[in-house]
This record gives structure tokens, C-alpha cells and sequence, in this order.
């Protein structure tokens, strides 16, 4: 026996177009702006989320060190916070998963270095509190959110909001915005 997916396949893809024909280009192009500027000036963007928002920072940062930077002079120095497990799970199980971001910044971000955090919700507390941080020292602060918006769209310098109560289109998204920055940017300095 096999099952009929079609009506679906064509539900979740209709609102995904839907969702593309609505995504704020002037933002995204802000943002671009503010990652050229950090990659031109030397300085260093921290990307970070859970779940598969944790995923899509890591493939930025790899999308960005390799991918955009291959055939340029001057370099994206990414990194991901979501990636060193050992010292979120030293931070979690010691002090608070809400903390497993910040605790590095901490150690390491400088004014005019780029935050990006990816959240569906908005309301990822560990992301908050590094978002919260990085604007005190005086860094840029760039969020990727879904739904409302939540917190993070309220407290971010920049935002490229996603406007659907969906989380696997979010995320979705999120990732397009990726590989969409990451083509153009490496093809108009390559």
C-alpha cells in the first residue's frame, strides 16, 4: 500500500513560496552591508542556535570561511559557538544551559565584532543573554527569527524576520538566506 502525500507536498510548498515573496530584501541587504563591513574591517563574526538553528550556524561558518573567502585577499573570520560541544556541556552542566553562549563571548567578542543568532522563536534564552552581552560591549547584533519574532527581534540591531508560525519553513528560510548571501557575496569579490 502506499500513501497519497501529494496534497501536503503541494500544501507545505505553496507556503513556502509564499513565505520567499515576502522576505524583507532591504534587511537582508543591511545585513550583507554589516557582514562585508566586519569581513573588510578584520573583524570577527560569532554565529550561534539551538537545534537545527545550531545547524544552519555551523554550515554559515563554513559557507563564509571557505565558500565566500576561497578567492579573497581579505578573509570572514567566522566561528560558531554551537560548535565546541565539550564547553557547552561544560557550561550547562556547571553553571546553565541559558549561559552556554555568553560564557564564551565573554571571553572573546569586541566591539565592532558581528553576533548572529538564529532562532526560530525568538525566544532562545541562551541566545538572548549572548545577544544582551554583545550589545553592551558595543558589537553588531544580527538575528534570524520566525513567528513573532519574539524577544531577539526586539533586542537585535539587525533582523531578517521570517513571518510564518512554522518552524520546519523557518528554518527553511533560514538556510536560503545562508546560501543566498553566501552566492552573491562569492561571486561579486571572487
Amino acid at each position: 500500500m502506499m500513501a497519497n502525500y501529494r496534497e501536503q507536498i503541494g500544501e507545505y510548498l505553496e507556503l513556502e513560496k509564499k513565505i520567499l515573496d515576502t522576505l524583507p530584501v532591504d534587511d537582508i541587504d543591511k545585513v550583507m552591508n554589516v557582514l562585508e563591513n566586519a569581513r573588510l574591517s578584520g573583524k570577527r563574526i560569532y554565529t550561534c542556535g539551538n537545534g537545527g538553528s545550531a545547524s544552519t550556524a555551523s554550515h554559515m561558518r563554513c559557507d563564509f570561511n571557505k565558500g565566500v573567502s576561497y578567492n579573497q585577499d581579505i578573509k570572514y573570520d567566522m566561528e560558531c559557538l554551537s560548535d565546541s560541544v565539550p564547553m557547552m556541556m561544560a557550561i550547562a552542566n556547571d553553571l546553565s544551559y541559558d549561559d552556554i553562549f555568553v560564557v564564551p563571548l565573554r571571553n572573546k567578542i569586541k566591539p565592532g565584532d558581528v553576533l548572529i543568532g538564529i532562532s526560530g522563536s525568538g525566544n532562545s534564552e541562551n541566545v538572548i543573554r549572548a545577544f544582551t552581552y554583545a550589545n553592551e560591549v558595543g558589537a553588531q547584533t544580527i538575528a534570524f527569527t520566525g513567528y513573532s519574532g519574539g524577544k531577539l527581534k526586539e533586542i537585535a540591531k539587525h533582523n531578517i524576520h521570517v513571518a510564518v508560525d512554522n518552524m520546519q519553513i523557518t528554518e527553511d528560510i533560514h538556510l536560503v538566506l545562508n546560501h543566498m548571501m553566501m552566492y552573491i557575496l562569492a561571486n561579486a569579490n571572487g
